[in-house]
């Protein structure tokens, strides 16, 4: 294992298998949420690059000549904080694994903000329960990445 990993609890056994397999869909990438944003950025007419390897974090759009990058975030994963979100959610059964899973999550997210804030990069971080509102959403696109 590597240094900076920190180690977890043991994964619980799954409730069902009906909830295991819930949790096998979950993806990391082309989510719902990551999907109505790429489309949103390509029709205002800007081209990106996806997953960059070479970036803190892999973020999920980046925008190498303008040194800007945009993270979208599921609300549970990350632990969406803003009192007005209604996708966040705190586990109820295994809390010790999940507290200690998602907790890593948010350090991680922090870590590596800090290198790409570091390394000159600017950061937009859009939350699942903010892509309801397409209009806003695509101001404020706009508003951090400037004109296509």
């Amino acid at each position: 294992m590597s240094a900076n990993r920190k180690q977890l609890p043991n994964v619980p056994a799954p409730i069902s298998a009906a909830v295991s397999a819930v949790m096998r869909a979950n993806r990391s990438e082309d989510t719902r949420p990551e999907m109505i944003v790429r489309r949103l950025l390509f029709r205002l007419g800007y081209r990106y690059r996806l997953h960059d390897r070479r970036l803190p974090g892999r973020p999920d759009v980046a925008f190498s000549r303008r040194r800007k990058v945009v993270f979208i975030h599921g609300c549970f994963w990350h632990q969406h904080r803003s009192s007005q979100c209604q996708l966040r959610s705190v586990p109820s059964s295994h809390i010790d694994y999940w507290n200690a899973k998602l907790k890593r999550n948010e350090e991680r997210d922090i870590e590596n903000q800090e290198q790409l804030r570091q390394s000159g990069w600017d950061i937009l971080v859009v939350w699942e329960c903010e892509i309801q509102d397409a209009l806003t959403l695509a101001r404020r696109l706009q508003g951090f990445l400037g004109p296509p």
